[in-house]
């Protein structure tokens, strides 16, 4: 398997066998179940198929449950696709069942989730802009000014890509190289090393 679909559950902090206070995440990883196997020659690619999180039938569609139906399980809330190098069904067949037994404690992983959306925001926030600190040269508003933003009369526009103030967060970000902590099997959950991307609660992909 390449990894569990989860829930960020929040960060904690525990101390390792040397004494020292770590900084951790806790992940609801799984129950997931695999409800497609893409194949190279029907698909032009193999990966997985899992799903996770249960949903009530009135808040489904006819798609998603007959869709879950064929791998005998009730709708899902959440569907990724986990891709794998070699023949996927080599190593699952739809209806299977996995979860954090998968994992091993000291491996690294990677998690994918959604930054926290932060709103409309400034230069200095959004892009790391120093602003102009406590030399304002006489002006009384401009701390946190983006400056200039473009030429002269040629070419006389703004180019593409300018960073300048917007809509930050809310956007598809991947920690890489956790290291797994702790694993606790009877309650589904996942310890890993620092932090992760999403607020509590949040859905996130959990990659090996």
């Amino acid at each position: 398997m390449e990894g569990l679909i989860g829930k960020k559950i929040g960060m904690t902090s525990i101390f390792d066998p040397n004494g020292k206070k770590v900084a951790c995440t806790v992940i609801e990883a799984g129950p997931c179940v695999v409800t497609q196997v893409k194949t190279q020659e029907r698909d032009g690619y193999s990966a997985i198929q899992m799903a996770f999180g249960e949903v009530k039938q009135k808040h489904t569609n006819a798609a998603i449950t007959g869709h879950c139906a064929k791998a005998n399980t009730t709708a899902k809330k959440e569907f990724f696709e986990f891709k794998n190098p070699d023949e996927a069904e080599a190593s699952a067949a739809i209806g299977d069942t996995f979860d954090v037994n998968i994992f091993e404690i000291g491996q690294y992983v990677d998690v994918i989730g959604k930054s926290k959306g932060k709103g409309f925001q400034g230069v200095v926030k959004r892009h790391g802009f120093a602003g102009v600190g406590e030399a304002t040269h006489g002006q009384h508003n401009r701390l946190r000014a983006p400056g200039s933003i473009g030429a002269c009369s040629f070419p006389a526009r703004v180019f593409k890509g300018m960073r300048m103030a917007g809509r930050t967060g809310g956007d598809r970000v991947m920690a890489v190289n956790l290291e797994v902590l702790r694993i606790i099997p009877e309650k589904h959950l996942l310890v890993v090393k620092g932090c992760i991307p999403g607020h509590n609660g949040s859905i996130v992909y959990v990659e090996r």
